[in-house]
């Protein structure tokens, strides 16, 4: 699963002319899932399938909703990147978005074969969601498959791609980039 984050100071999104979800202060989380993370791209592990797939996906889910509700991208007092969402109690707008699985490699059409089925997809953003909720964090959502129009005022900007393959790989250097 793949999240882009957008700090914002407000967001919304409507669905045929009408809003469906908006927030104030808080994120703007655009999430996409891969067939990887719904047992329909790769090895499902031990007893296989996609049941066993789907609950690897939810897992991935509930570890990008705690890493997103936990990043310290808002300031504190003194001006420093130093707050999580939860520390200033603000809210996530939660947009699916497979085109995060584009692959424009080949060609000038970007392919969204990494992308999963709907089905598993759409469980997966309303898991991730849902695991926001459970950490404390309001949340509102547009609509799974339907053509959106997202407004927002980015904050900063300040913008993050979160990618659970990263997060279930061990941190490379341990530590900061080196600075050339």
């Amino acid at each position: 699963m793949r999240a882009l984050v957008q700090r914002v100071q407000r967001a919304s999104v409507e669905v045929d002319g009408a809003v469906v979800g908006e927030i104030g202060p808080g994120l703007l989380v655009l999430v996409g899932v891969g067939k990887s993370d719904t047992g329909g791209g790769g090895a499902a592990g031990p007893g296989g399938g996609a049941a066993a797939g789907l609950d690897a996906g939810i897992a991935r889910a509930r570890s990008l909703a705690d890493k997103v509700a936990n990043l310290r991208i808002f300031y504190d007092s003194e001006g420093k990147s130093n707050l999580s969402l939860l520390d200033t109690g603000g809210a996530a707008l939660v947009i699916s978005q497979f085109t995060l699985y584009a692959d424009y490699r080949r060609g000038r059409r970007p392919s969204f074969s990494d992308a999963a089925d709907p089905g598993p997809a759409a469980t997966l953003v309303d898991e991730f969601r849902g695991a926001l909720e459970r950490l404390g964090v309001a949340t509102a959502s547009g609509r799974f498959a339907a053509h959106m129009v997202v407004s927002l005022v980015n904050d900063g900007p300040y913008t993050i791609l979160v990618d659970t393959d990263e997060l279930d790989s061990p941190r490379r250097g341990g530590g900061r980039p080196s600075e050339a």
